[in-house]
C-alpha cells in the first residue's frame, strides 16, 4: 500500500520525537478523576477529624493523619464541605468574589475536595483563578545558574548577567558535591554585586543544603521534597514529621525555603496507589501547608514528563499550581526541566503561569545554555532571554524579565568576577586569572571558559569548610578587596535573617532592601483594572528592545 507523504512529513515533524501513553489508572498513569480517588468527606468529633475522606481516622495513614490533624481549618470545615465543588470553582472566577473569601472554603477543604473543585474548571478558567489566587501582587521570576565544569568565575559572571535580566531568584547545583561552597557563594556574590537584595539557593542533599544555609553562603532553601503516599516517604526514609521539623530548622534561622512537590513523582517512584496524580498532589500540598511551611516548587518540575505523556496532563500540572495558591501559599510554578523536543509545545506548557502571573512563572529558567544546565536542561534557557522578551512585549504581560544591553551585562560581568578574584585572593584561595576574568566576561557557556585545577579547588573548599569560613568572612574579605559595595550588600542580606520578614508568604526582597510579600503587597485582582496593573516606566522597560527600529531614522 502507497504512504501518505503527508503522513511522512508528519512524522518527521519533532513532536513525532515526544513519548505519550495510553491511560493506566491501575498505577496511576491518569492526569485526573481516576476511578480509585476518594470520594470527598469529612467528619469532625471534638475537635477532631475521625473520618477524611472516606477513610476513617483508625485507616488512616500517617500522611491522612498528618493533613488531619494540622493542614484543615477545622472551623470552617463542614460548611466547606457540605459547598458543592462546583460552586467553590465558580467563586474563583467570579471578579464579585474576593481571594479572602474563596479561601474561606478552600482552607478548610481535604486534598480529595479541593481535587474535585479543580476538576471542575477548564484550561482557560484555571488561568483566570490563577490570576485571582496568586498570593504576592506581582509575578516574578528564577532562575538556574549553572555549568557542567562546576566554575565559579563562569557561575559569578553569569548570576551577575541573569541578575541584570530580572530574576528575583537564583538556584546553582553542582556536578561534583564538594563544589557546592564554591558554587553557592559564587552566585551570592554575582547578584550581590549587580542587583542587592536577589535571593539565592544552591540544591543539594538535604544536610548540606541545611549547612549551606547555616553559614550564610545562601540566603533560602526550596529543595525540600515531599510526597503524596506513605510508602514514597518512606521510601526516602522521611515522614511529614521529619519534613516539618527541617523547615523548623530553616525557620528557626531566619531563613526562606519552601517545599518541592508535583504531579508524576509517585508513578515515578512506583507507588502511586492507583490514584490520580493531581489528587496525589493535593494531598502534597497538604502537608506543605499543615508543615508551616511558606511556598512551594511545584508544576510537576523534573517529573514533567510523567503528566505530559498522558491526556490533560499538561492542563493538570496548571491545576496543581492553581491548588497551591488555593491553600494560601507561594507558588513557584517550575516551567523548568526540559520535557519535548516541540518549540511549539514547550511555549504553549509555560503560556498558563506566564499570561495570568504566579509568585514565580519559572522555578528554574536556565540562565545559561542548556548544555550548561545541571537540573538536566530547562524549557526555558539563555538562548531563549530575547524570546521571553518580546512575548512579554506581544501580549503587554509582566513575566518579570527585562530586555537588557550588551554594554551592561559586559558590565556587570567583568564587576562581578571581579569581585570573586579579590575575595579567593583575601580568603587565600586557589587564584582567578586576569584571563578567567576576562573569559566570563564575554563568554557563553563553559565551552568559552579556560578550566580550573580541579584538585586545587576541591582542597581549598575543604579547607575552607574545616576553617569555619562563613558569611562574615566573605563579607570581611570582600571589604578589604576593595569591593564595599558587594560587601555591604551581603550584609544587608545578612540582616534578613535576623529580621525574619522575607519568611512571609511570597517574600521579595528589592534592590532597595524592601521586602515585598503576600503581607504587604497581597493580591487583589477582582477584574479589569484591578490588582496589579503594570506601571509606565516597567511597561516602557519591556518595550524598550534594544534592536527595535526607530521607524523616523529609516
Amino acid at each position: 500500500m502507497p504512504k501518505s507523504k503527508r503522513f511522512e512529513a508528519l512524522a518527521e515533524r519533532p513532536i513525532h520525537k515526544d513519548g505519550f501513553v495510553t491511560e493506566w489508572p491501575e498505577v496511576g498513569f491518569v492526569a485526573t478523576e481516576s476511578p480509585n480517588d476518594p470520594t470527598p468527606s469529612i467528619k469532625i468529633e471534638n475537635g477532631v477529624v475521625t473520618e477524611m475522606d472516606g477513610k476513617t481516622r483508625d485507616e488512616f495513614d500517617m500522611l491522612d493523619q498528618f493533613i488531619a490533624d494540622t493542614a484543615i481549618r477545622l472551623d470552617n470545615a463542614e460548611k466547606a464541605m457540605a459547598t458543592p465543588s462546583i460552586d467553590i470553582a465558580r467563586m474563583m472566577v467570579d471578579i464579585n468574589v474576593s481571594r479572602d473569601e474563596v479561601l474561606d472554603y478552600t482552607l478548610s477543604c481535604t486534598p480529595a475536595k479541593l481535587t474535585e473543585i479543580c476538576n471542575q474548571l477548564n484550561i482557560v478558567e484555571i488561568m483566570m483563578a490563577v490570576q485571582k489566587m496568586r498570593a504576592r501582587a506581582y509575578p516574578a521570576n528564577q532562575c538556574h545558574t549553572t555549568n557542567l565544569r562546576d566554575n565559579p568565575v563562569q557561575l559569578v559572571a553569569d548570576a551577575a548577567e541573569n541578575a541584570v535580566r530580572g530574576f528575583a531568584e537564583q538556584e546553582t547545583t553542582v556536578a561534583v558535591t564538594r563544589y557546592a561552597p564554591f558554587n553557592a557563594i559564587a552566585i551570592l556574590i554575582g547578584t550581590q554585586a549587580t542587583r542587592p537584595g536577589t535571593l539565592t539557593q544552591c540544591s543539594l542533599e538535604e544536610a548540606t543544603e541545611l549547612q549551606m544555609g547555616m553559614r550564610g553562603f545562601t540566603t533560602y532553601a526550596e529543595t525540600i521534597s515531599v510526597y503524596g503516599t506513605e510508602n514514597v516517604f518512606m521510601d526516602g526514609d522521611d515522614t511529614p514529621y521529619s519534613k516539618a521539623f527541617l523547615a523548623s530548622c530553616y525557620a528557626s534561622r531566619g531563613m526562606k525555603m519552601r517545599f518541592t512537590s508535583g504531579t508524576g513523582s509517585e508513578v515515578q517512584m512506583g507507588f502511586a496507589e492507583g490514584k490520580s496524580m493531581l489528587y496525589l498532589e493535593a494531598r502534597c500540598l497538604a502537608i506543605t501547608k499543615g508543615a508551616g511551611v511558606q511556598g512551594t516548587q511545584n508544576g510537576s518540575v523534573s517529573c514533567i514528563g510523567v503528566p505530559a505523556a498522558v491526556p490533560g496532563g499538561l492542563r493538570v500540572v496548571a491545576s496543581e499550581n492553581l491548588l497551591s495558591m488555593m491553600l494560601d501559599l507561594e507558588s513557584t510554578t517550575s516551567n523548568d526541566q526540559s520535557f519535548t523536543h516541540s518549540d511549539l509545545r514547550r511555549s504553549v506548557r509555560t503560556m498558563p503561569q506566564f499570561l495570568p502571573g504566579t509568585d514565580y512563572i519559572c522555578s528554574g529558567y536556565a540562565g545559561e545554555p542548556n548544555y550548561d544546565n545541571m537540573f538536566a536542561g530547562s524549557n526555558w534557557d539563555a538562548h531563549d532571554f530575547d524570546d521571553w522578551c518580546v512575548i512579554q512585549r506581544d501580549m503587554r504581560v509582566d513575566a518579570g524579565l527585562r530586555p537588557a544591553k550588551e554594554e551592561e551585562v559586559v558590565k556587570a560581568r567583568n564587576y562581578a568576577a571581579r569581585a570573586l578574584q579579590g575575595l579567593f585572593r583575601e580568603l587565600g584561595l586557589p587564584p582567578i586569572t586576569d584571563e578567567e576574568v576576562e573569559a566570563a566576561t564575554y563568554a557563553d557557556g563553559s565551552k568559552d571558559m579556560p578550566e580550573r585545577n580541579i584538585n586545587e579547588d576541591l582542597k581549598a573548599v575543604e579547607d575552607m569548610m574545616n576553617r569555619g569560613t562563613n558569611g562574615v568572612d566573605i563579607i570581611r574579605a570582600l571589604d578589604k578587596a576593595g569591593f564595599k559595595d558587594v560587601a555591604h550588600a551581603i550584609f544587608n542580606m545578612m540582616k534578613q535573617r535576623v529580621s525574619g520578614d522575607y519568611l512571609h508568604t511570597a517574600a521579595i526582597v528589592t534592590s532597595d532592601w524592601e521586602v515585598q510579600s503576600a503581607v504587604n503587597m497581597p493580591n487583589t485582582y477582582q477584574g479589569p483594572k484591578t490588582g496589579y496593573q503594570m506601571s509606565a516606566e516597567r511597561w516602557n522597560e519591556i518595550k524598550d528592545l534594544p534592536w527595535a527600529v526607530d521607524p523616523e531614522t529609516i
